[in-house]
């Protein structure tokens, strides 16, 4: 076990407020640190995905440096204060929102920046924080909350060798992301081309369509389909069932079971990270509600029509989520073609409710759609599968990797565990 110091963050760090910008600077100019792209990354990404028209002098004091790290300024829960990203590389010409707030090092031999990202999302700085921070109508982070706060850490060179060997396991995690991009768009080209041109290969592995395929007029799909394929409801293939209500009185943040929400279905992935406050139960209330590796979820409220595959054991489902049920051989094939944006547009057209939009299981599959043959489903199904489980091992892997992170984190903190530095 190796010595930690206490220092406070004050004496380390110089806290600065965000740019105070206008409706009409945002979407053009120049990059732009953003509340959400903080609190969803650990790690600043290299290109951000905002943009904000800013001066030469404003862009001098909301500048952007590798260490830098950004704290989300205020928010409607402790959870979701105080979350932080850092900075590895300069950012020219960046500025940073009003809604964040920019602590940057006043040393250069304390702390170490790419540690200092995993001890700021840690439980040790969490509770730290959650202990500090004051609750009005929203949670805030201020000069006085700042100054209480202190920090546990070890020398400088300890720092470095486990803030390089984590972010080196960051590393492929984002590596691993950017592959499944491809890959998901891949799958999405390859359904486009075989269901929506209709140029699937035909018995001469040509495009069916583009070499002369016979087309027939469909007038319930107001389309010409190839000849031989049927049409009929969504719900003759695939059904949608909806979760669990679950009881907030029995949720256990130790439980064995996670909780899928609404907030957990994102487009084209499951976010499961404690970051968005997951709940957990310690017993499964049923058996229709528990979730597999390749089941295919879609959200039923809010920002219907959300789908995203499940890549981790020990999931359960709540209510307002949806499982899509169907013959294994529709199950890709009805991601693809719910993950559509034009269907997705439907979806959201039949939703109701006042205050938010809800989707009705048995509404999303009444549309018809062309059902193909099943020898050009058993095609589709050999082409696209192996895509889809390289995407979902892509992910399983990211998961264990981010297990393997929360779980050195405190071991090497404390000094319970030794390693070799990576080369």
């Amino acid at each position: 076990m190796h010595q930690l110091s206490r220092y406070k963050f004050s004496e380390l760090y110089g806290m600065s407020s965000g740019i105070s910008s206008k409706p009409e600077q945002a979407g053009h100019g120049f990059p732009f640190v953003s509340f959400s792209t903080v609190f969803n990354n650990q790690f600043l990404p290299d290109t951000l995905p905002d943009l904000m028209d800013s001066s030469e002098e404003e862009r001098e004091k909301y500048s952007v440096k590798e260490g830098d790290i950004f704290l989300t300024r205020t928010s409607e829960t402790l959870d979701e204060l105080a979350m932080s990203s850092v900075v590895v590389n300069d950012m020219p010409d960046a500025t940073y929102s009003g809604f964040l707030k920019r602590l940057r090092p006043t040393q250069t031999s304390i702390s170490y920046h790419k540690f200092m990202a995993f001890y700021l999302r840690s439980k040790l700085f969490r509770k730290t924080m959650d202990n500090n921070a004051i609750m009005t109508l929203r949670a805030s982070l201020n000069e006085q909350i700042f100054s209480y706060l202190d920090l546990l850490l070890p020398e400088y060179k300890e720092q470095k060798r486990i803030g390089d060997y984590l972010y080196m396991l960051s590393k492929k995690i984002d590596f691993n992301n950017r592959i499944n991009i491809e890959l998901e768009s891949m799958a999405k080209l390859i359904y486009d081309y075989w269901f929506v041109q209709f140029d699937f290969p035909d018995s001469n592995g040509m495009p069916y369509k583009s070499s002369g395929g016979k087309m027939v007029y469909n007038k319930k799909l107001k389309r010409k389909i190839p000849e031989g394929w049927l049409v009929d409801r969504v719900s003759k293939k695939i059904s949608i069932c909806s979760g669990h209500p679950f009881n907030s009185k029995n949720y256990d943040k130790n439980g064995k079971y996670k909780i899928i929400t609404i907030k957990n279905v994102q487009d084209g992935h499951l976010d499961t990270s404690e970051v968005n406050s997951i709940n957990h139960i310690p017993e499964a209330i049923n058996n229709f509600c528990f979730l597999e590796k390749g089941d295919v979820l879609i959200s039923l409220t809010g920002n219907v029509g959300r789908v995203c595959y499940v890549d981790e054991n020990n999931l359960l489902l709540n209510q307002r989520v949806g499982k899509l049920v169907a013959d294994k051989e529709f199950i890709n094939f009805g991601y693809l073609f719910f993950s559509r944006p034009e269907n997705k547009k439907k979806l959201e057209q039949i939703s109701g409710g006042s205050s938010q939009s809800n989707l009705s299981p048995i509404d999303a599959v009444k549309d018809y759609f062309a059902i193909p043959n099943e020898s050009i489903l058993d095609d589709f199904n050999k082409t696209v599968c192996p895509i889809i489980n390289k995407l979902i091992n892509n992910k399983v892997e990211n998961q264990k990797l981010k297990e393997l992170q929360d779980w050195l984190f405190p071991m090497l903190l404390y000094g319970k565990i030794a390693f070799e530095s990576p080369t």
